[in-house]
């Protein structure tokens, strides 16, 4: 009999107060979204992904992945110093590539051969910090069981930056609408985060000590040492795909796919990233014994809940896209449904990663992770000549032949673990 989630168990009231913030956060930009295409070109959508593509490669590195280790101690002294380091390397992080865009603007714009994004890579920094410091944020409240206060900010983001998009938009700003705006939202959202938790645990800031850091830094150290190798992966792979489609194609090209990811990617976010969130918040506290058990349950749950909606748009994609977004979208929705298979079964697979960290196996993630980004890249580079909709399929298939060995993966590792047990 299949797994429901139940309504008065503590995992569905927190996974349902995130999605509740999350959906509204989601509707906001859905909303707007049939606007925002009639008042910015595919060219636009095209630059702020090129934008948000570079932007991400250094992001992922902005707190060393020590952010994760936030929800592991027994002790809150020992979390709070986490998040301390987290944020001290996300300034670090920010200021070298602060540096480098200074030193190494113009040879980037033209590695890249997109002239208009040259001025908006002073802002990447910002981006990187505000990213850095809004996951350590993030993770702290996640452990303290925060999720109305994780739900807020994400409700707060999202409507500062479709209010900017919207005003920008409406007067001419082009592809600078879209940066500004996630630009301002990010930065919004971290300040009210940030205020909520100062309001409730500033008095932690005696507890914050330099040898604890330094000890948790080597207790921790497998985090930026294998996770992190595989959090650049995983950026280089999302990132790669979006500047090698700007190469190999055209930037409206690039603004068509980053849409479609975009609106295939919501449901995923809307209900994958509470369920994510949760989940790790379960697995990191619970026995290794039962880690079988949870993932089994979380793959039923999770497939009850998605299917329908990937179901949706792999037939309907292309009709509900013109309709929506405008004709000059149709490329978007066949996009959309030719990736459906691939972001289902990521949706289904990205909260695996937490169990190899509880597990301490960070390394059989990391080895995943390279094949996941090589192929994908791979055949960008030596089947582009056969069309953009062509090489994304064939890109589908082999993703999704991936996910599916490493969702048996993480059940042999948990099945394994109980029996040692």
């Amino acid at each position: 009999m299949l797994t429901k989630l139940k309504p008065k168990s503590e995992f569905s009231k927190n996974v349902l107060t995130l999605m509740t913030g999350t959906t509204i956060a989601q509707a906001i930009p859905i909303a707007i979204s049939p606007i925002l295409t009639r008042i910015y070109t595919p060219e636009d959508f095209g630059v702020f992904a090129l934008y948000m593509a570079i932007a991400s490669i250094i992001a992922v590195v902005a707190t060393g992945r020590y952010e994760l280790a936030i929800m592991l101690p027994k002790k809150d002294e020992d979390a709070i110093n986490i998040v301390a380091l987290s944020i001290i390397i996300s300034f670090f992080v920010s200021l070298v590539s602060l540096m480098i865009v200074f030193i190494f603007n113009a040879q980037i714009t033209h590695l890249l051969g997109n002239p208009e994004i040259s001025d908006w890579l002073y802002f990447i920094p910002m981006t990187v910090l505000l990213t850095g410091i809004y996951q350590s944020f993030n993770y702290w409240s996640n452990r303290k069981k925060q999720y109305k206060r994780l739900a807020t900010s994400r409700v707060i983001q999202s409507g500062t930056t479709a209010t900017t998009n919207l005003g920008m938009g409406f007067n001419g700003f082009g592809s600078s609408g879209l940066i500004l705006g996630g630009v301002l939202g990010q930065a919004v959202a971290t300040a009210i985060l940030g205020k909520l938790i100062w309001k409730e645990d500033n008095h932690r800031l005696n507890q914050l000590k330099k040898l604890k850091i330094f000890a948790l830094i080597k207790k921790h150290k497998k985090l930026p040492i294998f996770n992190l190798p595989n959090a650049i992966i995983d950026g280089f792979r999302l990132s790669g795909i979006s500047i090698l489609i700007a190469k190999f194609f055209t930037t409206a090209t690039l603004g068509q796919f980053s849409l479609a990811w975009k609106m295939v990617q919501t449901p995923m976010s809307l209900i994958g990233g509470s369920l994510s969130q949760v989940f790790f918040q379960k697995v990191s506290s619970s026995k290794k014994s039962d880690l079988h058990r949870i993932v089994i349950k979380f793959i039923l749950q999770a497939s009850i809940v998605a299917a329908p909606i990937f179901l949706l748009i792999y037939f309907f994609a292309v009709d509900i896209f013109l309709f929506v977004f405008g004709e000059n979208w149709k490329l978007a929705g066949e996009a959309a449904s030719v990736m459906t298979p691939w972001l289902f079964l990521n949706f289904m697979s990205s909260p695996m990663a937490n169990i190899f960290i509880v597990l301490n196996k960070q390394e059989v993630v990391l080895l995943v992770s390279v094949i996941y980004m090589i192929l994908p890249i791979s055949l960008l580079v030596f089947l582009n000549t056969l069309g953009f909709i062509k090489v994304l399929l064939i890109i589908t298939i082999a993703m999704s032949i991936i996910l599916i060995l490493y969702i048996l993966l993480t059940l042999y590792y948990t099945k394994k673990e109980k029996n040692e047990i």
